[in-house]
């Protein structure tokens, strides 16, 4: 991991930054404990640009990627959907 300590930003600022971006993201720790991440601007520019394809995904993208929730099979659904129905003739 690519680190850089508080007390080193403090003492050399930028440059500190600048050299430590060479190889990658940024780790910034403060008492030990990681306290954020710098990242060059094109690094960042992917980020947004995959988080946002990732929430918006289009609709056949959505269908696929789709995993249902449910358990019951697709007879059990057609089974209650039809008890349902002849329930209401009942009445």
């Amino acid at each position: 991991m690519n680190t850089l300590t508080t007390a080193d930003l403090q003492r050399r600022g930028i440059a500190a930054i600048e050299e430590a971006l060479v190889f990658g993201p940024v780790h910034i720790m403060k008492h030990n404990e990681p306290a954020a991440v710098i990242l060059q601007e094109s690094e960042y520019q992917h980020l947004i640009k995959t988080q946002s394809s990732k929430q918006n995904p289009d609709a056949a993208r959505w269908i696929i990627n789709y995993k249902p929730a449910g358990t019951r099979s697709k007879e059990e659904i057609d089974r209650q959907i039809a008890n349902e129905r002849n329930s209401w003739d009942l009445v």
